[in-house]
């Protein structure tokens, strides 16, 4: 028998079929406004390329996205966005989507547009070409450099003879570079009285640029800027071996005491608050390992600047001895961690490979051994003779970075497989804690302790040993980018043209891209690329934000000592320097990270 409605029915039926229409668009009338994050700067044309959609609930589970070509103005691509996630500990009120367009492979410019619920949102343009990442970082990041520069009038002449805290001596410290967009004083490393979360500053960043000059030397000619990316890791080197005492130590910080003066720099070891110590000498962990390693690997050049490579080499060489006997006299508390494991294997890695010298074999193959050691059964490094993680702000990736610098050299068959072994249980670890939250981002996690407990979580605890420094990570973010690709290639090698598996690869990339913009915050830290950038940020002796130049980036939430939520300011009444300032570590990890997503060349 056939149906028929009644006339109750029908209303029932079109009243109800009217609430959840006007509640579908109240329900988007209300919602905050779409948005959709993208890397800003460049997406490689067969690597691994989402977007981010932002709304402030879950989106319909059979939701399009679309690519819209700028020329024509036509759709070239189309899928379907993943389902909604939420990052509670970020927020209980935003929903994240990813857009996966990396079957994409069509080179053009492009916005990512979705539609919801009649309303059209899309985000920045932005270019998909091969091999563009590089192309367009790497010299951007070369002028950053050339713009932090300590060659003012002003700093040459205070520097050239610089006072030594607590004495009368001066000493010639021309050269470097300015740590920061808004500090100008030079580092070998800082933190040293934390023991545990010293970063490497010049000498990683002259050791990185040697790097990159020898395993890209067809790009970096092809950009046209050889002799000018050659001159600046020279440049770098002639400061580390000016920086060399007579005695054999390096001297750490050039301090400027934030003031205008130059003439009131000096010489110091650095606490807490600026206070200044004469506790110059560089430890391996404090700038001398990597000064070592930078010094011996650019001997090999044989080229000449204000130094010529036999005396990189000697400079080198008698800086490892003296480091070999005191660096436990420099540290502050007077024993090794994993800091300067990391930092003596390189020195004696890069000294075996230039000199063929068993006293650096010895050394390397110890330090390597100490770092296998160090791997706990979860899989993060162990900092100290304890169960303290190593957790990192700037150079997480070191580690591993260091044991494939030493596998370039080792050809023993049992320290190769205990290493190898080393580098796939640090990768599998950073998968896994990456993996073990909701993190539509890929933004690498990590392992600390804090209140004593053992904790995971994705930025640093703001109560640490500092007793006050906390910033955006952001050369945590590349230097583990760099090592996921360098490391996997040994491990976890591929036929692609990166010679690593697809899950590293979208790992890597998934740093690089929060980097240029695809963040929470859709900002782009790479200054003067991308369409949103932080705020300029003006400094002493013509110095300020560089283009090309990384800023500090996204953190936990002000407040929160664990490090949890997230956070990031432009202005702070002065503390926004957390989130925005500029600092050669960051950008000179970065440029790791992106000469590992280069393509290869045949060396």
């Amino acid at each position: 028998m056939l149906f028929k409605p009644s006339y109750f029915n029908m209303r029932t039926i079109v009243a109800a079929v009217g609430f959840y229409i006007l509640s579908v668009c109240g329900f988007f009338a209300s919602a905050a406004p779409v948005e959709i994050f993208v890397n800003q700067v460049a997406y490689e044309q067969n690597g691994y390329k989402t977007g981010i959609v932002k709304t402030d609930r879950p989106v319909d589970h059979h939701t399009r996205f679309e690519l819209v070509e700028k020329g024509s103005q036509k759709v070239v691509f189309s899928g379907i966005l993943q389902a909604s996630q939420q990052v509670k500990d970020w927020s209980v009120n935003n929903w994240y989507a990813i857009a996966d367009f990396s079957a994409l492979k069509t080179p053009g410019t492009y916005r990512l547009v979705v539609k919801l619920a009649g309303k059209t949102d899309s985000s920045y343009y932005f270019p998909v070409q091969p091999g563009l990442l590089p192309a367009i970082t790497i010299p951007a990041i070369l002028q950053f450099f050339q713009h932090q520069r300590a060659q003012s009038p002003e700093e040459l002449g205070a520097d050239q003879h610089v006072l030594l805290y607590g004495s009368d001596k001066r000493v010639d410290l021309r050269g470097g570079w300015c740590d920061a967009s808004g500090d100008v004083s030079k580092y070998f490393s800082h933190l040293a009285y934390t023991n545990f979360m010293l970063p490497q500053q010049i000498p990683m960043v002259t050791w990185s640029f040697i790097n990159t000059a020898e395993q890209l030397p067809g790009l970096i000619h092809k950009a046209g800027i050889e002799e000018a990316f050659n001159d600046e890791a020279l440049y770098g080197a002639d400061y580390l071996l000016r920086s060399l005492s007579e005695e054999g130590y390096f001297y750490m910080t050039l301090f400027s005491y934030f003031k205008k003066d130059p003439e009131e720099r000096r010489v110091v070891g650095l606490l807490a608050d600026s206070k200044t110590t004469p506790d110059y000498q560089c430890a391996w962990r404090e700038g001398a390992g990597m000064a070592i390693a930078a010094l011996a690997r650019i001997s090999k050049w044989n080229r000449n600047r204000d130094y010529n490579a036999a005396q990189y080499l000697a400079g080198a060489e008698r800086a490892f001895a003296h480091v070999a006997l005191n660096s436990l006299k420099y540290a502050d508390d007077g024993k090794d961690n994993i800091i300067d494991d990391y930092c003596a294997l390189m020195a004696a890695s890069e000294l075996w490979i230039a000199t063929r010298k068993t006293v650096y074999q010895a050394e390397a193959r110890k330090r390597a051994s100490n770092l296998c050691k160090r791997l706990s059964a979860t899989g993060y490094f162990i900092a100290d003779d304890k169960n303290r993680p190593f957790w990192h702000a700037a150079d997480a990736g070191l580690p591993v970075v260091a044991l494939v610098r030493y596998l370039d050299i080792e050809n023993d068959r049992n320290f190769r497989k205990a290493v190898l072994a080393t580098i796939k249980r640090a990768i599998d670890y950073n998968l896994k804690v990456t993996k073990e939250a909701i993190n539509p981002f890929g933004y690498a996690r990590q392992h600390f302790r804090f209140g004593g407990l053992i904790k995971s979580g994705f930025f640093m605890p703001h109560e640490n040993e500092s007793g006050w420094w906390w910033q955006g990570e952001d050369a945590r973010l590349a230097s583990l980018a760099a090592a996921m690709i360098c490391g996997g290639r040994l491990v976890y090698p591929s036929s692609n043209e990166w010679g690593v598996q697809p899950e590293l690869l979208k790992y890597a990339f998934d740093q690089v891209s929060w980097i240029l913009g695809k963040n929470p915050y859709g900002m782009c830290m790479m200054y003067g690329y991308g369409y949103k950038n932080v705020p300029y940020m003006a400094s002493m002796y013509g110095h300020g934000s560089g283009r090309g130049g990384i800023s500090n980036g996204i953190t936990g939430k002000d407040g929160n000592a664990d490090g949890s939520g997230i956070d990031f300011k432009v202005e702070d009444n002065g503390n926004e320097w957390r989130w925005s300032e500029q600092w050669i570590p960051h950008t000179g990890w970065f440029l790791q990270a992106v000469t590992a997503l280069a393509r290869r060349e045949n060396k």
